[in-house]
């Protein structure tokens, strides 16, 4: 490279030298002699100049054919993880699984609130005919009995009627009941009360407490002729005969007023034996 640059030195030396032998003859009107004169010998040529600038670049060549297939490189190291992606959407529904095991019972929940009643219901078919059950105690027949009369009874205190009674039990308890007309009168500017009564062997009732009701009056000039009920039950009465009598007497605080049993109609008296009272 160095030697080819050399030639080319010379030759432009030699060259500039021509040139200027040439302007010189030229100058000299043109005569040659002069040329002759002035010409020497050729001088040293100079030293290499310096390189010029690089030149372009120079156009991308064609593509090369496609080479063979190299070989499988050996396995990378994995990754790093990359950041998660958005839901998808919903996919197919699957097909059905194979049923699972039960679970454990739960816990028993609260009690809910009570709803509406229900619609009647169908009526159900009939059931089957029981097994016969065991033979039960026999019981007595009801030991009762009444006395009924139809009389007017003016009388204002006393026996109004009796009734013998027979007692079976000792621990029972009888059930009396009076059923007719009584009335209570009272005189001009008055108040009047009757009370009428039971009585067992002449005596009231204290098992628990008296068996009787009362008729109060003001004076208003009319007669009160009523039908009216009295009864009660009493207890602690010994088993037997028992004469249950029905009285007529005074209020508690009043005097003794004008009273009236039985007036045009029948009166009864009532009674029946009974089991305790339960505890």
């Amino acid at each position: 490279m160095l030697e080819s640059m050399s030639s080319v030195n010379i030759i432009s030396a030699a060259v500039i030298a021509l040139v200027i032998v040439t302007s010189v003859a030229q100058s000299d009107d043109g005569n040659m002699d002069n040329v002759a004169r002035f010409a020497g010998v050729p001088g040293v040529p100079g030293s290499p100049g310096s390189n010029g600038s690089p030149g372009r670049d120079g156009r991308d060549g064609r593509d090369g054919t496609q080479g063979h297939k190299g070989e499988r490189g050996e396995k990378g190291t994995r990754g790093p993880s990359g950041l998660e992606g958005n839901a998808g959407g919903a996919g197919p529904v699957g097909s059905r699984g194979e049923k699972g095991s039960s679970g454990r019972k739960g816990d028993s929940g609260k009690v809910g609130p009570q709803g509406p009643n229900g619609g009647t219901g169908l009526k159900g078919s009939k059931g089957e005919v029981g097994a016969k059950g065991a033979k039960g105690q026999q019981t007595e027949a009801l030991n009762w009995k009444q006395c009924v009369w139809k009389r007017e009874d003016d009388k204002d205190t006393g026996l109004i009627q009796e009734c013998r009674f027979k007692k079976i039990h000792g621990n029972s308890a009888l059930h009396v009941a009076f059923g007719g007309n009584l009335r209570v009168y009272c005189g001009s500017g008055s108040y009047c009360c009757s009370r009428w009564f039971f009585t067992f062997n002449d005596d009231e009732c204290t098992g628990p407490m008296a068996i009787d009701g009362v008729v109060h009056k003001t004076n208003t000039g009319d007669n009160p002729l009523r039908h009216r009920q009295i009864e009660g039950y009493c207890e602690n009465i010994a088993s037997g005969d028992v004469r249950v009598g029905f009285n007529i007497g005074k209020c508690s605080g009043y005097s003794v007023g004008d009273g009236y049993t039985g007036w045009n109609s029948v009166s009864r008296i009532m009674i029946a034996e009974v089991p305790p009272a339960q505890q």
